[in-house]
């Protein structure tokens, strides 16, 4: 009797996504994006946005376009980072870097996931006293008791995790389509708006407020952690096509946050520019302004986004924190000790009743401080044939990657001279 001894040749975990369908195998590409792009859509957007459409109307609308681009950038470049090496950035920082540099950017990194929790913690707690008066610091340890639960997810796989992050952020989108829908702001004005001009001082500062903020250092970490956990490839052409997977996974998920950021600010141009209602700098004077001008409705909508955003914002935040340990230590902690270790400082800041927008300001401070650390290694490593194979970056990528990097740098030192001088 002959036997066949070649084994069947075992296929790849690309080549079983496939074989689901072609919608499924596509939508399974899908998640990581999402992930990063709640962090543009967080408390700290709202104010912003806000303040610009009530001041200048729709004159910075090309302001929040370009910063989504430039966000679609530095993600697609995070993600690529993370599928062609195996390797979050905080683990290849700890393998190229020396160890005194490894252990200031881990330093660094572990206050950048802090600030981050600080704001969405507030920023929730703010949602929850707005829709049901409950006081800031019993609101804030609901935030964090129900971020835990969602961190929790992650026991049923990344997938888990990454589908109740979508939702929320789906969730968002559809809240401020509706008030958006409501306010009937001014297409043509609005349209007007992408004609790049500023006018004055203070519009100067808040445009470089927005772009300044476009990149969240705590997202580069874990969406490249992510990428790096998605479907390994089995060679070259399984990764390219992994990265185009990744490339339509982070248009999407940005587009979405870019909708929402300027619906934010059409919002605000339409229904607070020229008009005397006070407080529009802040998240409960916009509250109060959407419920005198267009209805309650709007203002139940903006609240209900305010409180997803933190939750989804803070539980990705936690994450990060646990990604930054891993990579730069490659050691862990419990996830009821991190979520502890970064919500004691929101709750301490809400027990001592600072001022929950003064608050969210100087986390963006910290914020501003950690970009560099996390963008030009990202731009670095991506650049270098010898750690990214087949993707490494194209030279006009790396020359455009290069002005982004520099742009939001000096923006974000701008912005620190500023709020520390002023």
């Amino acid at each position: 009797m002959v036997t066949n001894d070649l084994a069947a040749p075992t296929a790849s975990p690309l080549q079983i996504a496939r074989a689901r369908g072609r919608v499924r195998g596509r939508l399974i590409l899908l998640g990581p994006a999402f992930v990063a792009a709640v962090a543009y859509v967080d408390p700290g957007n709202f104010a912003t946005n806000s303040t610009a459409g009530a001041r200048y109307g729709y004159l910075l609308v090309w302001v929040v376009v370009v910063a989504n681009l430039m966000a679609m950038l530095v993600q697609t470049l995070t993600a690529k980072l993370g599928l062609a090496t195996g390797r979050s950035l905080p683990e290849l920082c700890r393998e190229r870097l020396p160890r005194p540099l490894n252990r200031v950017m881990w330093v660094q990194a572990e206050f950048v996931a802090m600030a981050t929790d600080l704001a969405e913690v507030i920023g929730g707690a703010v949602a929850l006293y707005l829709l049901f008066g409950i006081p800031l610091l019993p609101g804030g340890i609901i935030i964090g008791v129900a971020a835990f639960a969602v961190l929790a997810l992650r026991s049923r796989g990344f997938r888990t995790f990454e589908i109740a992050i979508a939702v929320l952020l789906g969730v968002i989108v559809l809240a401020f389509a509706a008030n958006l829908l409501a306010a009937d702001s001014d297409p043509g004005s609005a349209m007007s708006g992408l004609v790049p001009r500023l006018q004055g001082t203070d519009s100067v500062l808040l445009a470089a407020g927005i772009l300044g903020a476009t990149v969240m250092p705590h997202v580069i970490y874990v969406h490249s952690a992510l990428s790096r956990d998605r479907i390994p490839a089995a060679d070259d052409a399984e990764r390219r096509t992994l990265f185009r997977g990744q490339r339509a996974d982070v248009l999407i998920a940005l587009a979405a946050a870019g909708t929402v950021n300027l619906a934010m600010l059409l919002i605000a141009a339409a229904t607070f520019h020229g008009t005397a209602i006070p407080g529009t700098d802040s998240l409960e004077g916009v509250h109060a302004g959407l419920g005198q001008t267009v209805g309650t409705a709007a203002a139940f909508g903006f609240a209900v986004a305010l409180l997803v955003s933190g939750l989804a914002s803070t539980s990705v935040g936690t994450y990060a924190g646990e990604i930054i340990m891993q990579g730069f230590l490659r050691r862990r902690i419990s996830l009821l000790l991190r979520r502890l270790i970064t919500l004691v400082p929101a709750l301490a800041i809400l027990a001592i009743g600072l001022d929950p927008t003064r608050a969210l300001v100087l986390s963006q401070v910290v914020l501003s401080f950690g970009i560099p650390f996390a963008l030009i290694p990202v731009v670095a490593f991506t650049r270098r044939r010898d750690l990214m194979g087949n993707l490494v970056n194209h030279p006009l990528t790396t020359a455009a990657a290069v002005l982004v990097a520099g742009l939001v740098i000096v923006l974000n030192t701008f912005l620190l001279w500023q709020m520390i001088g002023g």
